[in-house]
């Protein structure tokens, strides 16, 4: 096989060690030779292999993308400036069975890139990649705090105290008087009732008798430290989110053409920036990205049979917020919307949850799709229409087809033309 890339190097990224494979040309005429070699992962260390991959004349370095293991063995090599550092899917790379070792996998690895058979990972520059450090902690920040809001009502449920079967928000301006007043030690139901503000005063007689409960001082301690963690929570959420938002002041004109998409808002936008960046080109067109999301559906087919198959493993960051978007379609009249409405019925009907779950996961496909144009192009999205669907049908078609389902009701169907008024 043609070699493309003469002196080349690989390496095997574990927590505590690295194994580095550099293969150069042998003595003998279209020989190679490879020499392996094992570091520490401490930075330090990690400058002294970058060193020695200079001396060996090396130009291209190729590593699996093992988590955050990799990440100061690529900080490293991008640091230095002298070599092409390529990240690799580990699941494209695999070794032979039976072949499983740090160095043997350094060198297979080395052996791939040198002939060019390794597929690059999108690695984004350092801006979208910090900018993707804080969506992603906000995330799983937000849900921390509905996980600690849970905490708070199952502790209020096993005091007998049901609030949230009044109130729709039970850290509403109500609803946390009337718990600050539980925890202060007030008992009477019809007492804690009278804190209730605006329209929820309407519903004082229930609240009363959902107040009255077994609540005790154990309660008042769970609850006081639930309120004080979730306010702690939301007030961190609140502060990376305006880091986000200062961060995205160079991306605003793609942010504001991503919001013209239906479903996409201001957080939603700001995932998208953060997982993809700005710049499509690495991207070879919107299938590739759709598929490297994982929006895509995966192949299960043999023997001229095609077996039901789920989507493909990706980007899961990214391809939630597009599901999250897909079901904020489902209510809007644009051609997404319609979408997921023709999808539904076609999966089911809109009384199968299922049904509307494959169709929000089609949607999120659109989307991605869309926000790659949008994204390449420069241009903001265009809407279709809610009947971009049924334009396209042919009327005689459509028809054809109402009849046959009738037909197979046991109808017997006569078609006559209304009278033009």
């Amino acid at each position: 096989m043609q070699i493309l890339y003469p002196r080349c190097a690989a390496i095997d990224v574990a927590k505590k060690e690295i194994a580095v494979c550099v293969r150069t040309p042998g003595e003998q005429p279209g020989g190679r030779r490879s020499q392996v070699r094992k570091y520490k992962t401490f930075y330090g260390v990690l400058k002294e292999m970058c060193a020695w991959l200079a001396e060996c004349g090396v130009t291209h370095v190729a590593m699996e993308a093992t988590g955050i293991y990799s990440n100061p063995v690529f900080h490293a090599l991008a640091e230095s400036g002298d070599f092409e550092v390529i990240k690799v899917n580990p699941a494209q790379v695999k070794n032979l069975p039976g072949r499983k070792t740090d160095a043997a996998d350094s060198t297979w690895l080395a052996e791939l890139l040198e002939c060019g058979l390794l597929r690059r990972s999108y690695i984004p520059v350092q801006k979208i990649a910090e900018l993707r450090d804080l969506t992603r902690y906000r995330a799983k920040l937000v849900g921390s705090r509905t996980s600690e809001i849970q905490r708070l009502q199952k502790t209020l449920e096993d005091a007998g105290i049901k609030i949230d079967s009044v109130a729709s928000d039970v850290l509403g301006a109500s609803s946390r008087d009337m718990i600050k007043a539980l925890i202060d030690g007030e008992r009477r139901g019809a007492v804690l009732a009278e804190l209730a503000r605006g329209v929820l005063r309407a519903k004082i007689p229930d609240l009363s008798m959902a107040l009255a409960g077994r609540f005790n001082d154990h309660h008042a301690l769970m609850c006081k430290l639930h309120l004080r963690h979730i306010d702690e929570l939301t007030e961190l959420i609140d502060t990376v989110g305006q880091r986000i938002e200062e961060m995205l002041v160079p991306f605003r004109a793609e942010r504001e053409l991503l919001m013209t998409i239906p479903g996409i808002g201001r957080t939603a936008s700001a995932v998208i920036i953060a997982e993809i960046g700005t710049d499509m080109s690495f991207f070879p067109g919107p299938d590739h990205l759709a598929s490297w999301t994982g929006l895509c559906p995966a192949n299960n087919q043999s023997g001229g049979r095609r077996r039901p198959a789920s989507t493909r493993q990706g980007n899961q960051h990214l391809a939630g917020v597009l599901v999250e978007c897909a079901w904020a379609c489902s209510r809007t009249r644009t051609r997404p919307g319609a979408q997921f409405h023709r999808l539904v019925r076609r999966f089911g009907g809109h009384h199968n949850l299922r049904a509307k779950k494959k169709a929000a996961v089609a949607v999120a496909h659109t989307l991605i799709l869309i926000v790659y144009c949008v994204l390449d192009r420069r241009v903001p999205y265009e809407e279709l229409g809610q009947d971009f669907y049924t334009r396209r049908q042919n009327p005689e078609r459509y028809k054809d087809t109402l009849i046959a389902s009738l037909a197979k009701l046991g109808y017997t169907v006569t078609v006559q033309p209304t009278q033009a008024a």
